[in-house]
């Protein structure tokens, strides 16, 4: 029996208190922050481990959850779901993949993953994500999926010294599974 959680890349789970060391070493490197969040100070080792392990012991939800990318038998990265609007079917999601694990389509396969669980298992109509402008690599990861630009949010952000636009993408369910086998 095969998992719907499961690709030939890369197996998305639960966060795991273990997993403390990855995340501390996801955040050391301030241009990949910018690029997802914003930069913070660095937390201390017992900070992330309690962060990490509030994550783990949260029950994933209708309105969110977090999950780990794992490869290899090894976090790589993350990704969370939120924003989610019942109502409408619409939610957003984040994803970061640790630099050392890049460019290898662990980010592609685990959108992918999600977007499928999403659209077929929660009934949602619209995935949206905003991804600064700057971050070439994103928009083309979301292009490439098939989310469309839908606006830009101009001067939205502020980081490294200046403010930055936000690009607005969305994909639909039937343009998502118009794609999947």
């Amino acid at each position: 029996m095969t998992s719907i959680w499961v690709g030939e890349r890369v197996r998305l789970r639960g966060v795991e208190p273990e997993d403390w060391q990855a995340f501390l070493r996801f955040g050391e490197f301030s241009e990949d922050m910018r690029a997802v969040d914003h930069l913070a100070p660095p937390p201390s080792s017992a900070a992330q481990r309690e962060w990490v392990q509030r994550q783990a012991v949260a029950e994933p939800g209708e309105d969110g959850f977090m999950l780990t990318v794992e490869a290899g038998g090894a976090p790589v990265g993350s990704l969370n779901v939120h924003a989610v609007d019942r109502r409408v079917g619409r939610f957003r999601y984040g994803i970061g993949i640790g630099r050392e694990h890049q460019r290898r389509g662990y980010a592609t396969e685990a959108v992918g993953l999600l977007l499928d669980f999403m659209f077929r298992e929660r009934r949602n109509h619209k995935c949206e994500v905003e991804v600064y402008a700057f971050n070439e690599p994103s928009l083309a990861l979301h292009r490439a999926l098939g989310f469309r630009e839908e606006g830009r949010l101009r001067d939205h952000e502020f980081s490294a010294g200046r403010h930055h636009d936000v690009v607005v993408l969305g994909v639909l369910a039937e343009e998502w599974l118009s794609r999947r086998p």
